[in-house]
């Protein structure tokens, strides 16, 4: 297919990415149709690598007699500004019930319980209900562990250190055909042809200073859905994490969540003055919503009320350092692999980049805009809205990603075909990746922390649109200068180098869909927050925002949310709405 070569696999389904999602999709996918061949792709190891590993909160799910999936549907409407799709939001709530069922008794997680053997469900900020499912502040590992042995038992094939760059139309380019790959540890591409992809990579905000995801999240999904044509909402909306631990630029360990569970028992926010400060920004303190809490500590850090390496303190002293040793295990063990005493003493923190709200449009079949493409998890955009609530991000991706592995099987059967490649799509796919063995060497170091700066300062937690235009010449300059940087080495086995160069080649462009979604928003709607257009506008007329990569430029389009279900100023909740019917 093209000078280099180009190995060619083929399977019924391919699955991107090897997170809840994806291991879902594979597990449904088998058991509805085991004939089928199912192939999960993955950038690193399965079970080891993704974001849903790296989970310490817990899983949404309506379980006690007290709560119910409405007041779930209402929490995540109002929890995302009225921006959700509604149709996707009711279906999360509802599946999660089923889904933490599934864990539990056919995939063996453990999660805690009560003295009295039921679930214990702890709180989480910007819930009405306590009803988030745990083990301990280690609830992903417990979730991947239990899903990668059962994928392993069952024998869906597997392509690890293997790296998605393009996706590829068949040659009359109205289907997919396949993706083009690359296997890290030989610098080989693939063309792996299916009937079926579903693309679940995952989110990963990596091009903000301050941010949780491990390196080798790099929004490559969305990247390659942009190049492909489809239709993203939502980008936006980049959820900023309130606690990420601040340890320092020496260690990588700066960025790491300190989940959400800390506030929500009961865990205290500080200034530099040690000066609790919460109430002054919302009447829920530590227990505001994500975006509340990350805004009032960028506050505090503008106002110069800063801890030594210029972020605020959490403290869980006085809740009793055994309580917090027994509750919080995993984060008292990281806190003082950095010298920290998060039972003890005091821990730094900062708000920092965690979650995408945004992703490409997608049915509740998972069904995309590209037949045969499927999506599910953090690269799909409509669930959360404007703000994601902790708890929320979890049970997305095992809900959707069921979904769409009891779908595809069936889809394949009713539509399903493998289609030639377009050679020309392929060729051209190649010539980009292998870009930078024909230039000059260069510090791609310097370019990453550029962007760092660019994305925190001007398209961070507060944006305007004069940090917005600085953004849009930051991110053209680091473009151009990224096209002339070359890699140096002509190995292509376990090139890092290389494979540094395309991560920032899909953080440019997401940067851009997120600055070009900022600049059209002139409201402030959770997660977004435009400090020149502070006011969230008219909730009744709310839009969400469409972008499309063509012709090398966004293209821009505003679709009104349809309130299928509850509409603003209403509420789903029969006890609330008769009271308010008695005070009328």
């Amino acid at each position: 297919m093209s000078g280099f070569g180009v190995k060619r696999l083929k399977t019924d389904i391919l699955i991107l990415g090897s997170g809840g999602a994806g291991l879902f999709a594979a597990l449904h996918a088998h058991q509805a149709d085991p004939k089928l061949s199912i192939t999960i792709a993955v950038k690193g190891l399965l079970g080891k690598c993704g974001c849903t590993r790296m989970v310490q909160g817990g899983y949404n799910a309506a379980l006690a007699a007290e709560d119910s999936v409405e007041r779930h549907f209402m929490d995540t409407i109002e929890g995302g500004k009225w921006l959700p799709d509604q149709d996707l939001a009711w279906t999360l709530v509802n599946v999660a019930v089923e889904r933490i069922r599934e864990l539990e008794n056919e995939l063996g997680c453990f999660f805690d319980r009560n003295p009295d053997g039921t679930l214990h469900q702890k709180a989480f900020a910007g819930q009405t209900f306590d009803r988030t499912v745990h083990k301990g502040d280690l609830t992903g590992i417990e979730i991947i562990n239990r899903l990668a042995e059962q994928v392993w038992a069952c024998g869906i094939g597997r392509l690890e250190e293997h790296r998605a760059l393009e996706f590829i139309r068949s040659r009359d380019g109205g289907a997919l055909a396949g993706v083009l790959m690359m296997d890290i540890r030989s610098g080989e591409f693939v063309f792996v042809q299916a009937q079926a992809v579903l693309l679940a990579t995952g989110g990963g905000p990596t091009m903000y200073k301050y941010h949780t995801p491990s390196g080798d999240k790099t929004c490559d999904g969305m990247a390659m859905a942009l190049r492909a044509g489809l239709l993203l909402r939502d980008m936006e909306m980049v959820q900023f994490h309130p606690t990420g631990l601040l340890a320092g630029s020496g260690t990588r360990m700066t960025g790491t969540v300190l989940e959400e569970g800390l506030r929500g028992s009961g865990g205290y926010l500080l200034n530099g003055a040690k000066d609790r400060f919460m109430s002054r920004y919302d009447a829920k303190g530590e227990r505001a919503t994500r975006d509340i809490v990350s805004r009032a500590i960028y506050a505090e850090m503008n106002a110069g009320r800063t801890t030594p390496n210029g972020g605020v303190f959490i403290s869980m002293s006085h809740l009793g350092p055994e309580r917090v040793r027994k509750e919080f295990k995993g984060m008292v063990e990281r806190c003082a692999d950095c010298g920290f005493d998060l039972a003890g003493g005091l821990v730094e923190v900062v708000p920092t980049a965690h979650y995408m709200m945004g992703g490409v449009v997608f049915n509740g079949d998972c069904t995309t805009g590209l037949p045969g493409l499927f999506v599910a998890g953090e690269d799909s955009g409509g669930v959360h809205g404007a703000n994601r609530l902790g708890g929320n991000g979890v049970a997305n991706s095992t809900v959707f990603g069921g979904i769409a592995g009891d779908f595809m099987p069936g889809w394949v059967r009713r539509n399903g075909s493998f289609h030639e490649p377009d050679a020309a799509t392929v060729e051209n796919a190649v010539a980009c990746a292998t870009a930078p063995f024909r230039k000059p060497a260069g510090d791609l170091n310097a370019i990453r922390e550029r962007l760092y700066d660019a994305m925190w300062d001007d398209v961070g937690i507060i944006r305007d649109a004069a940090s917005l235009r600085r953004a849009d010449g930051a991110l053209d300059e680091l473009e151009a200068r990224l096209d002339a940087t070359g890699v140096g080495a002509s190995n292509l086995a376990f090139n890092l180098t290389w494979h540094d160069w395309l991560n920032l080649k899909s953080l440019l462009l997401v940067s851009k869909a997120i600055r070009a979604s900022a600049v059209a928003r002139e409201d402030s709607r959770g997660a977004h927050y435009r400090s020149d257009f502070p006011d969230t506008r008219d909730l009744a007329n709310s839009h969400y925002i469409c972008v499309t990569w063509r012709d090398g430029r966004f293209e821009i389009a505003m679709r009104p949310v349809q309130f299928t279900r509850v509409k603003p100023g209403e509420t789903l909740l029969k006890e609330t709405a008769a009271a308010s019917a008695v005070m009328e």
